[in-house]
């Protein structure tokens, strides 16, 4: 393996760490739990991401081929941290709503507006896409 191969893929495992980091102290210091959620989910996993591209071009350059342990855990991380963040967000709206933030005034005229357009059009249109 060449030097300059060397190098990129320490940078590589230097920058996924630094990201890690970020991450983990984003989940130790900030106060509120959508600021918590937000840390750990986007910083973690450009981190990891990094990390396991190392792994990757480590193994191709090696000639082992591509290692598909890494591409699997690659694919699983990118697919399964976004919609665990949402799903994680929407319960804690749910639980305590009070959190959500407030609508913008000329958004919120406009919304009612259409909202009452809609609640007129169809009785069950004015429950939400939320009720169940």
């Amino acid at each position: 393996m060449s030097a300059l191969a060397e190098i990129l893929l320490s940078l590589l495992i230097a920058i996924g760490t630094f990201f890690v980091l970020v991450g983990s102290f984003g989940l130790f210091k900030l106060s509120e739990f959508f600021k918590r959620l937000h840390g750990p989910t986007k910083a973690s996993t450009l981190g990891v991401g990094c990390i396991l591209i190392a792994s990757i071009a480590f193994h191709g350059l090696r000639g082992d081929g591509l290692g598909l342990r890494e591409i699997l855990i690659t694919l699983f991380l990118f697919l399964t941290a976004p919609i665990s963040a949402h799903v994680m967000a929407r319960a804690a709206l749910r639980l305590s709503p009070e959190q959500r933030p407030p609508q913008p005034p000329a958004a919120s005229a406009t919304m009612s507006k259409a909202a009452e357009s809609d609640a007129q059009a169809s009785p069950a249109a004015g429950r939400g896409p939320d009720a169940d």
